[in-house]
């Protein structure tokens, strides 16, 4: 049995999309063959939503580090709230120890929180231990570069330039990387030449089919109810800028849709936990681009992440899925196969590089848009006429070929790859 050490700072009980990977391969690391130990952040020192209940989909036999980091309240006022420098030296420490204490075959990176990734060099260079970067987003991101100032993230300016340091100190140097994206594993490889002979595969997000089997059994109370009335049509996921160019088609299609068929009165947008803030705030952005075509009545916006068992239960109770895309070319939805599981009509909004809409498509799971196509518009149309006529119906999925993304198989084949690379 090979021992891994897993670093993922975003652990549950924490609810953030990016610690989900780990979460879904615990319970089959050792069936292929590793033995995972975690290190990961108390939850009280990271500045995000909660959710007890993931904590339940964690085996008990796994074993789980945590370090704590300076306090979110001290840091402020030096404008720093980066999670992985304010627990970067806590982390580096108790890895030391487990790293000094027993021989790890591997060290795996898992999390958005890139400013922890470095670590994988220094202990690489004291330990001799090899390390894998998973690669969920983009650490040094420069698509916000081509868009307007207004519309870049909050201290964009700080954070580009440190990411570029840290991400040219640490690839280089990794053993081997997964991501979910293909784009960004050859967007590093452009930025760095001497990666391209390394190991590296992509992966998406399992499907956790054991979630929707724990959901059946639970009584989950929500805030937020559907009128049995409307056709209610429900995204729940991130917002952002990036997202605008499906969401917009979608409401002019919408709009003209109004006029010609009485059915698309009934039809009301929820869009579910739009931001990470912790607090319901009056900044609704997605909300006040529906008013712009005219149509604020027929959508609502909850900012506020719901916990994660909610979040599925509120999809099951939707009327119409909605999956709207990113116009970063290489964005995967990380959270495609929940809406899948649903077992709900999907209106997929996809860009054409995207593989989200591949996804969809290969499984027979729903009909896909791709936005940046001259003929979007007519296409979406089509779509969405189809599915007021069809509704409610389950999609034709073929569940045979799904099993390939299950958080099983998706495991396997991350164990495959950590046997390539120390291989």
């Amino acid at each position: 049995m090979k021992k891994i050490l897993i670093v993922s700072p975003h652990f549950p009980p924490v609810n953030a999309a990016d610690m989900h990977r780990v979460r879904q391969s615990l319970p089959y690391f050792e069936q292929f063959g590793y033995k995972p130990t975690v290190l990961a952040v108390v939850p009280e020192f990271v500045d995000m939503p909660k959710d007890p209940l993931l904590e339940i989909t964690i085996p008990d036999t796994v074993e789980i580090h945590r370090v704590k980091a300076c306090p979110l309240k001290l840091t402020r006022w030096f404008g720093l709230g980066n999670l992985g420098i304010r627990a970067f030296y806590q982390l580096y420490k108790q890895g030391n120890k487990l790293l000094k204490a027993e021989k790890y075959d591997l060290v795996y990176f898992s999390t958005t929180v890139f400013a922890s990734m470095p670590l994988g060099r220094l202990w690489k260079r004291k330990f001799k231990v090899p390390y894998v970067v998973d690669m969920h987003d983009p650490w040094r991101n420069d698509y916000y570069l081509t868009v307007p100032k207004q519309e870049r993230p909050p201290k964009f300016w700080f954070a580009h330039r440190l990411n570029t340091l840290l991400e040219a100190y640490t690839i280089p140097k990794m053993d081997g990387m997964i991501s979910v994206s293909k784009g960004y594993v050859q967007m590093l490889a452009d930025r760095y030449p001497s990666i391209k002979d390394k190991p590296s595969k992509v992966l998406t997000f399992g499907a956790t089919v054991r979630d929707f089997e724990l959901l059946s059994k639970m009584n989950l109370p929500s805030s937020i109810v559907f009128d049995p009335t409307k056709i209610n049509i429900v995204y729940v996921g991130r917002g952002g800028h990036d997202l605008k160019d499906s969401i917009s088609l979608v409401f002019r299609t919408f709009k003209k849709l109004l006029d010609t068929n009485d059915t698309f009165q009934r039809c009301h947008f929820w869009f579910i936990g739009t931001s990470s803030v912790s607090e319901e705030n009056d900044i609704k952005p997605i909300w006040s681009l529906a008013g712009q075509y005219g149509l604020a009545q027929y959508v609502t916006e909850v900012v506020h992440r719901r916990p994660y068992f909610e979040a599925l239960s509120l999809l099951q109770k939707a009327d119409i899925i909605f999956v709207p895309s990113s116009n970063d070319m290489n964005y995967t939805a990380s959270k495609i196969y929940p809406n899948i599981l649903a077992k709900k009509p999907l209106l997929c909004v996809s860009h054409s590089n995207s593989s989200m809409g591949d996804i969809i498509k290969e499984l027979h799971a729903g009909e896909v848009v791709h936005f940046d196509q001259p003929d979007a518009e007519t296409h979406c149309l089509k779509m969405l006429s189809d599915l007021m006529v069809r509704i409610p119906f389950e999609p034709d999925t073929d569940w045979k070929k799904f099993e390939t993304f299950t958080a099983k198989a998706m495991t396997k084949a991350q164990c495959d790859f950590f046997q390539t690379v120390i291989g």
